[in-house]
Order: C-alpha cells, then sequence, then structure tokens
C-alpha cells in the first residue's frame, strides 16, 4: 500500500467530469491518496479574506466552468460495474472561506427569495474547531468540515457539469460524510477517475443559500478499494451518523423514493428480509433527510443510525 500526494496545481485542478480527462496519478487498490484542493469558486474569497491572490492552477475559462476539484485519479484494475470504495480519513479546512447567498436564477428551484446578494467571509481555526466572520459581526460557528464533490467520471462522452449529482457520485453536498466515514460509488468507466474538491467548513443539511463555508482543504486523506461483492445502482455511505443512502431527483419526491430504495435493498442484503419486511422496519428505523435543494438535481438522503436492530439470530448489518 503506497501513499500519494496530490496538490492543487496547473494539471490537476479542473471544473467539469469527462472520461477525457488524463489522470496525473494511478494507484492500486488500497493505496493512500492525500489531496490538496482549492475552494470550489477557484480561490473567490482569497483577495478578499487573505489580501492574497488566487492560486494559479490553469483554469480554462471555456471548460472549467463548475467546482475546483483535484484529479482524477484512476484506479488500477477498477472495471465499469465495480464499486469504488472511499475511506475518509483526515480532513482539514484552511484558513478561511465564505458563503454566498443572493438570487438563484441559474439553480432550477430557488428556496430563497431574495433580490439581492451577500457573501460572508470567515476566518476558520482548525484547532479550535471553530468559524469566525471576518467582517467583525461576533458570529462564530463550530466547523464540521466534509467534501460536497467526491466521484467518479460517467460514461457518457464529453464534459459534464460538476453541479447536478450523479449515481457515480459527485456534488452530493452530504454532511454526514464526515472523518471516519466510508463512501461507496458505482464506477462507469474503467479505472473510476474519481475526483474531489468543494471542500466545506461546514453546511446545514439542505444547504438551503447555494453556498456552505466553501474553503480550501490543507489535508484531504482519503484510502480507496475496489468492490467486486457490491452491485449498487446509487451512492452508499456508512458514516458515524449510520449508514446512508442517496436519491438523487427533480423533485424531493423522487429522490426520495430513490433514497429509500436504496435502504430496502441494504435492509434486505443484511437483514435477510423480504422488501415488505424491510419496509415495516424502515418505518421504524429510517430517518429522511434533504441532503440539498440547490443543485439542479435534488437529494434526499435515509439515515439508517448505528444499533437501530438488535440482532439474536444469524444476520448483521454491515
Amino acid at each position: 500500500m503506497t501513499v500519494h500526494h496530490l496538490d492543487a496545481v496547473r494539471g490537476t485542478v479542473h471544473g467539469r467530469f469527462n472520461r477525457s480527462l488524463p489522470p496525473p496519478i494511478e494507484i492500486d487498490p488500497g493505496d493512500t491518496v492525500i489531496y490538496r484542493t482549492i475552494d470550489a469558486g477557484w480561490g473567490r474569497g482569497s483577495q478578499r479574506i487573505q489580501g492574497e491572490p488566487p492560486p494559479d492552477v490553469g483554469r480554462d475559462a471555456e471548460l472549467d466552468l463548475g467546482h475546483a476539484l483535484t484529479g482524477p485519479i484512476s484506479v488500477r484494475g477498477a472495471q465499469a460495474g465495480d464499486v469504488l470504495e472511499v475511506e475518509i480519513k483526515t480532513l482539514r479546512p484552511g484558513r478561511w472561506g465564505w458563503t454566498w447567498a443572493g438570487p438563484m436564477t441559474h439553480l432550477a428551484r430557488p428556496y430563497t427569495d431574495l433580490g439581492e446578494e451577500t457573501t460572508i467571509g470567515w476566518h476558520l481555526d482548525p484547532n479550535t474547531g471553530m468559524a469566525t466572520d471576518a467582517e467583525g459581526r461576533g458570529i462564530s460557528v463550530p466547523l464540521h468540515p466534509f467534501m460536497g464533490v467526491m466521484g467518479n467520471a460517467p460514461a457518457e462522452a464529453g464534459d459534464h457539469s460538476t453541479a447536478p449529482p450523479r449515481r457515480v457520485g459527485g456534488n452530493l453536498d452530504c454532511r454526514e460524510l464526515v472523518s471516519g466515514s466510508t463512501l461507496w460509488l458505482p464506477i462507469e468507466v474503467d479505472g473510476a477517475l474519481f475526483s474531489v474538491g468543494d471542500g466545506h467548513g461546514t453546511q446545514g443539511d439542505g444547504e438551503i443559500s447555494g453556498t456552505a463555508i466553501e474553503c480550501p482543504m490543507e489535508h484531504v486523506e482519503l484510502a480507496f478499494q475496489v468492490r467486486r461483492d457490491m452491485r449498487l445502482s446509487m451512492p452508499r455511505a456508512r458514516t458515524l451518523a449510520g449508514i446512508v443512502t442517496f436519491g438523487l431527483g427533480d423533485s424531493l419526491d423522487d429522490a426520495a423514493k430513490q433514497a429509500i430504495s436504496g435502504m430496502l435493498d441494504y435492509l434486505e442484503e443484511t437483514l435477510s428480509v423480504t422488501r415488505p419486511e424491510a419496509a415495516v422496519l424502515a418505518s421504524l428505523t429510517v430517518h429522511l433527510r434533504v441532503t440539498q435543494v440547490v443543485n439542479g438535481v435534488v437529494g434526499v438522503h435515509g439515515l439508517l443510525p448505528p444499533e437501530a436492530f438488535h440482532i439474536t439470530s444469524a444476520g448483521s448489518a454491515q
């Protein structure tokens, strides 16, 4: 097992998904990659908050229209139809961040009706775990760092926006994916071609304004495995809060149906119950939460807490 380092520099940062993007590194299953990422806005707050120019990472103004992502990495031996396992180890944010709110005309369904926009800058202290507003309002919020975008390349050729999440992951914006979690993503292209970015200092469920505390990440440590014993149609995760199944759709109803279906699949697999029995158990133990409502494709996730079931016979939940 090898530890690789991937910095956010020219040749490693991109703002789109594309199966033809050349991977700067190829790793073996079991390897770890330690990333550095810039904020989703390509250094948007650097000048204002730090008094420093944005990093020059060679952004293509015509092609790199989305979140600033680091990668993609190719995983040796990964094939379409397999599942990429991403173990989230250490996440350490940088020293600044920003949060925007305003008219969301570029999104499918704005949930705030604002006629003007505003941005709040933040000073981040990873040691104390707090973010303090940079404008001196006296507001502080606890840090809860996670990566907004973790995804594989879609199978369809050409450039794909980083904004809407997909079955292969991407802009999931799920606050449960903190250090200590494991994310499983369907693979559609050989090598997986996994990219990461959109560091969040913290975010509430829903990401109501369209942004979290958007920040660079100084240390993103991820370990990778290829799973051929899993068959997933959507992302799934094991988090500190419990098992998470994801639903994505044009409406919250559609997303909820997907999340529920994924959880029923999980309960059938792990408890050896019928689907109607799984529905009964889910109604007692599973929580539905709105992941995000601002990425065009909205998200709902189902959460099965640890110790939800006490198993006294054969069978256990993984």
